[in-house]
């Protein structure tokens, strides 16, 4: 009895951990804006690197750069895989080497330099001969070499750079929102034919266990053997004839 107990807790535990994946795969898969560009999903952010045409000379000042990401933000690198990824990915957009502008801007509050969103910049690549020496602070911002990956400070009005990645976060992807009709089958029928089989596997055992007590509360007992009249009066008769 306890085997069997031991049995339906796994496979009830089964039935969990299969209900858990399909929720898992059906809900937190990442995806990255479906808005007819290009986007690289890395970690877990999507980078869309502008082309641009190739025809033109490419020149973006820091305000066009942001209007161009049309509502994301502009390339914020938060790790040093993060920049191998820029470096190692930006020769399959540009051929030649381009100067990447970098969403990150001088906060007068802080005083310090930050990330749009403002989160703090824990990490950071500067050339040696970086400076903001050179720059009003308020004036400051930074580009990103793609053949070096190494990060300069130029003018936010002044200068003009050539490259532009927009960047987001990955989110819910929403097309899993409403599942494809095959996916959706599937999962029905998946979980359909685990409840099948549990109630199969129940049944057996409420059956098995109903036959075992109904044989134990009737064992078969024969009956005890009682001589028919006809022979019990004969029995008599030939005992009192036998008497002298």
């Amino acid at each position: 009895m306890e085997s069997q107990e031991k049995k339906q807790r796994q496979f009830s535990a089964l039935l969990c951990a299969f209900a858990l994946c399909v929720q898992l795969q059906l809900g937190l898969t990442g995806d990255c804006p479906a808005d007819g560009r290009t986007w690289v999903p890395f970690g877990g952010g999507c980078y869309h690197f502008v082309h641009g045409k190739e025809d033109n000379i490419k020149s973006y000042t820091f305000e066009r750069a942001k209007t161009l990401c049309q509502g994301f933000e502009l390339l914020t690198v938060q790790s040093a895989e993060e920049n191998d990824f820029v470096i190692k990915y930006s020769p399959a957009v540009w051929k030649n080497n381009v100067n990447v502008w970098l969403g990150m801007y001088y906060d007068t509050n802080s005083e310090d330099m930050k990330w749009f969103g403002e989160s703090p910049v824990q990490f950071a690549n500067w050339e040696d001969s970086s400076s903001m020496s050179d720059l009003l602070p308020i004036d400051t911002c930074v580009a990103l070499h793609s053949n070096t990956g190494k990060w300069e400070n130029v003018s936010c009005l002044d200068d003009v750079e050539n490259g532009v990645i927009c960047e987001t976060v990955q989110k819910a992807e929403e097309a899993k929102r409403k599942p494809s009709a095959l996916l959706s089958a599937l999962v029905i029928l998946s979980v359909v034919a685990i409840m099948g089989v549990s109630a199969v596997i129940w049944f057996l055992q409420q059956k098995h266990n109903l036959g075992s007590s109904i044989l134990t509360a009737f064992e078969y007992h024969p009956p005890f053997r009682v001589l028919d009249t006809d022979q019990s009066c004969l029995v008599e008769a030939e005992e009192t004839d036998s008497v002298p």
